[in-house]
């Protein structure tokens, strides 16, 4: 007979919810003690005292999970304004098919394959801290795992090499059709190895992050591992689309030429449509550097109202295509883009229109990553209003206009980007009032 110490809610059509205290002192002292105990269900809420170190090596079994719209909630309890820690093991925290879960308030570092390990649908890392991992921050698995969101976080100090990751993410095309991947409000910086961000997943919303400082590209978006999918899975099964819009990109590798990276590397290519609107690009590794390389099987790439910056010296090179395999020919479109002065293999007339460029963006202070536009700034008012994809491309359910700032922090609250009826270019408006709005309780 299992022991069951916990504030017991009853939830009119579904039964019986609980609350489950972890910690020095409580009936469950690690969250694998409760789990072998306890079999979690819709609406559960799970508590893990702060200003403690638990032991990695936690895994979140397939019947601690939720229902759509009810999911398990886990959750680190601050002590003295310290979050709970998790640390160690091989995967620090794995979330192994335990769908609809919520996971917030965390530290977790150390690692020694991943700190997270992503296996799961409908599942949401908020408020976190992940860092000091020898391999992954964040790998998501090839089977089994679907929609992930991630918000409100802040990665830094891992991957390794060449193909470990802050954050690799994919998605199982077949168990969950239809998935997506959406991050949002995270600062995830000061890579160890590989791109800050690479992702295989079905769709991607990257939406008001502060990217800064990959061993290699800042962001990789491509289609799926072709020798890793489950049987019956093509490479035509699905097309993998991005949407990336209102982010601060910052590019430091003096070693490595390359910022984002769409479409393949040599191992899984999306076909995809891919859009890139009101993000700051700022290229400060003193050498030459491509904004967007162009790789393997891509549909279409299009770009509105970014500025890309030069900081430190070398050029822009805005884009390379000569590994790009088109599936319907070449499809670049674009609008009222700021380019530095001298930048080279710029999108020409037909594919980018009301381009404008200079030496100066007119930030309101770069050297302390303020890149706000001042009043006399060539961004203020210049971008599109409503930027359109080409019409034989339509980008499939676009973000705008943006609604938030990116914050080179890791922030509980989002700060409203604001509008005045004539929109900025890059990832932040110039008003006088801004307000915060949309942070999680």
């Amino acid at each position: 007979m299992r022991l069951l110490l916990a504030t017991i809610l009853f939830l009119p059509g579904l039964g019986m919810a609980a609350t489950y205290p972890v910690g020095p002192g409580e009936t469950w002292t690690t969250l694998n003690a409760l789990f072998s105990a306890v079999n979690l269900g819709p609406d559960d809420i799970v508590e893990v005292a702060g200003a403690v170190t638990y032991p990695g090596g936690v895994v979140v079994p397939a019947e601690d999970g939720g229902s759509a719209g009810h999911p398990v909630t886990i959750r680190g309890l601050r002590v003295g304004g310290q979050r709970p820690v998790i640390s160690g093991g091989s995967n620090t925290v794995e979330f192994r098919q335990s769908d609809h879960l919520v996971f917030e308030g965390f530290e977790v570092r150390g690692g020694s394959a991943r700190c997270i390990l992503q296996g799961a649908h409908d599942v949401t890392v908020r408020d976190s801290v992940i860092h000091d991992c020898a391999g992954h921050g964040i790998l998501g698995t090839d089977l089994e795992s679907g929609s992930f969101t991630l918000e409100y976080s802040e990665i830094y100090d891992a991957g390794n090499g060449t193909s470990q990751h802050p954050l690799y993410i994919q998605s199982d095309e077949i168990a969950h059709s239809g998935s997506v991947f959406r991050m949002r409000y995270c600062y995830v910086h000061d890579g160890n190895g590989g791109n800050l961000l690479k992702s295989r997943h079905e769709r991607n919303e990257i939406h008001y992050n502060w990217f800064e400082g990959a061993a290699y590209h800042e962001l990789e978006l491509i289609g799926p591992d072709e020798e890793t999918q489950a049987p019956g899975w093509t490479r035509d099964l699905v097309r993998e689309d991005s949407d990336v819009v209102g982010n601060v990109i910052i590019h430091t590798n003096p070693d490595f030429g390359s910022v984002v990276r769409v479409g393949g590397d040599g191992s899984g290519q999306s076909k995809g449509r891919v859009r890139f609107v009101n993000n700051t690009f700022i290229l400060a590794s003193g050498e030459d550097a491509t904004v967007f390389r162009i790789y393997d099987g891509i549909q279409s790439v299009e770009m509105h109202n970014n500025v890309i910056d030069v900081s430190a010296g070398g050029t822009a090179r805005i884009e390379r295509t000569v590994e790009a395999v088109w599936t319907n020919g070449r499809q670049i479109h674009g609008s009222n883009n700021w380019i530095e002065a001298g930048s080279s293999f710029v999108p020409g007339a037909g594919e980018w229109s009301a381009t404008l460029s200079g030496s100066n963006p007119g930030f309101a202070n770069a050297a302390a990553f303020d890149f706000t536009p001042l009043s006399g700034s060539p961004l203020r008012n210049a971008g599109n209003n409503a930027p359109a994809s080409d019409a034989g491309f339509p980008f499939p359910g676009p973000t705008f206009p943006p609604s938030f700032h990116p914050q080179r922090a890791l922030v509980p609250v989002a700060v409203a980007r604001g509008a005045d009826g004539f929109i900025d270019i890059g990832a932040f408006e110039a008003l006088s009032d801004l307000i915060f709005a949309h942070g999680f309780e």
